[in-house]
């Protein structure tokens, strides 16, 4: 298993959360990667953060998001990060984090996330008609597909299998 870097990025180019993971394969909803339990990312320059359980994170193809699976007992089951779609390099993932976060809690909980941030950004970093459109309409597709389709139903805990 080849090791990759994802790295998110805000609007303004900041470096913004960050690791690496383990690349486990390609299927028809994406690419996808996994960090074993202890693995550790880092937001900036911040100091590392160390995750006790395993988590997998989907990334497609020209789509404005991407997916966390988290292993259990974290509370957070999905956590989908609405951003610019992914640049896919052979050892580097790279996408603009668009701050909307469309989240499945473990009890089935779905809620969006940080929309008062999206509206903020917009204005700060100028965000463009067309990518506040394609953000918003992402996010607003998401609510409904978490709860309802694959891969976010049961696909990722096959790859959630693969690298506990």
């Amino acid at each position: 298993m080849r090791d990759v870097r994802v790295v998110y990025r805000k609007y303004d180019q900041r470096l913004h959360w960050h690791q690496w993971m383990k690349y486990l394969g390609e299927d028809q909803y994406g690419v996808w990667l996994g960090a074993p339990p202890n693995s550790v990312s880092q937001r900036g320059a911040e100091p590392e953060v160390s995750h006790s359980q395993a988590h997998v994170q989907l990334f497609r193809r020209d789509q404005w998001f991407t997916a966390i699976f988290n292993d259990e007992p974290r509370r957070t089951e999905i956590y989908c990060d609405i951003s610019t779609p992914v640049t896919f390099g052979e050892t580097e993932f790279t996408m603009i984090d668009l701050d909307l976060d469309v989240v499945k809690r473990r009890d089935g909980t779905i809620y969006v996330d940080d929309e008062d941030e999206f509206a903020e950004h917009q204005v700060l970093f100028g965000y463009p008609a067309d990518v506040i459109a394609a953000a918003q309409a992402s996010c607003d597709r998401l609510v409904q597909a978490v709860a309802t389709e694959e891969p976010f139903l049961t696909i990722y805990k096959t790859y959630l299998d693969k690298i506990r």
